[in-house]
């Protein structure tokens, strides 16, 4: 039986009966459970893992061994890391996490739209914080690239964020080969207004001050698909400036206009109905940056056909979360496939070969 269907069929109709978030923690405690099994994670690789020295790709000086990751938000404790690193992904990046603990904001909190493959969620950054995460992290041993994506506690005032993500970058450094300034989450009050290039850029030189002087690891930043094509372009030149390592586009959205319905749910929007947005983002930050900065993209990629359109517009790396969900545990497997079957197609021989080779060059 294929794996898909495998996953269609059986899995999905029982996960989807439940509330979002008791279905996310069944997985993790199945996949606990699992681990015990004699020859779990073998399995879990032999199906979810495809490998090809095409797919290598070096971003910001790291070596990645694929270009697929898991985004931000579906692991937020740190402690799916030593599941999910063994089930296809090039790279996981845990959080989002804050300086201090918080639970986030009241239940329920997260959505499915079905029929729109679509999720909304104002989660709040719930996380046990920085100095818990790190102790979880400590304990586990290091299978595939680990990403830190960091945000403001909620109680902390803006003019002490830099303070507060310089926290969690000190003491998650040593556990990650990356980390993400993450400004753009709709559901912490106030977050967003950093995305203003006055304030990004205070925003980062004050965390880099904090952190005396340099940051300890690759350093990217995340933005939000609702900024005008003007401010992002002017956020962009402002990462040029201050020698950002990445950018990665886009985070939700606020604007629910495609679920085509009176008084959705409150939060962030994210799945198939982002795709447009978030690929016309990567080809407009690509055209502008060709490669001074490399891009990371996420949003509606729920497919092998999705991601290789993102990294034809642009994207040295793609992500998904909400793709994963709807389509389950084999997708890694479809995705990486897919695009190493493109670049034997076109004859080429590594994935950087392909990145961008959609968006036209401006005379």
């Amino acid at each position: 039986m294929n794996r898909n269907i495998f996953y269609e069929l059986f899995l999905k109709p029982f996960f989807f009966r439940l509330n979002p978030e008791n279905a996310h923690e069944l997985s993790k405690g199945l996949l606990e459970f699992g681990s015990k099994i004699p020859l779990f994670f073998k399995t879990l690789q032999s199906l979810t893992e495809y490998k090809s020295s095409r797919l290598l790709t070096k971003v910001a000086g790291i070596q990645f061994p694929n270009p697929l990751g898991m985004a931000a938000g579906f692991d937020k404790t740190g402690e799916l890391y030593p599941f999910l690193s063994r089930m296809g992904f090039g790279h996981i990046e845990v959080g989002t996490v804050t300086g201090e603990e918080q639970p986030g904001n009241p239940k329920p909190r997260l959505f499915r739209y079905p029929e729109k493959e679509a999720i909304v969620n104002r989660m709040g950054f719930n996380n046990p914080g920085s100095e818990k995460m790190a102790a979880t992290i400590a304990k586990q041993k290091k299978y595939a690239i680990r990403g830190i994506n960091a945000g403001k506690t909620k109680l902390v005032d803006l003019e002490n964020a830099p303070a507060d993500y310089a926290k969690s970058f000190r003491l998650l450094a040593n556990f990650g080969d990356y980390g993400v300034i993450n400004i753009s989450s709709p559901n912490t009050p106030g977050l967003r207004s950093l995305q203003g290039r006055k304030e990004f850029k205070n925003l980062f030189e004050s965390i880099k001050n904090e952190l005396g002087g340099t940051f300890p690891f690759p350093v990217f930043v995340k933005f939000a698909p609702d900024l005008s094509e003007e401010e992002l372009l002017e956020n962009l030149e402002e990462c040029l400036i201050q020698k950002v390592d990445g950018v990665i586009l886009t985070n939700t959205t606020l604007d629910k206009s495609s679920l085509e319905m009176e008084n959705p749910e409150e939060g962030g929007l994210s799945g198939k109905p982002l795709r447009e947005k978030a690929n016309h983002f990567t080809k407009i930050a690509y055209q502008y940056l060709r490669g001074r900065i490399p891009i990371i993209g996420v949003g509606g990629i729920d497919s092998g056909a999705a991601a290789l359109e993102r990294i034809r517009s642009g994207a040295s790396l793609v992500q998904i979360y909400t793709g994963y969900i709807f389509r389950g545990p084999f997708l890694p497997y479809e995705i990486n496939k897919t695009i190493d079957d493109y670049l034997i197609q076109n004859g080429k021989s590594k994935l950087s070969e392909i990145v961008g080779e959609a968006v036209p060059t401006v005379k």
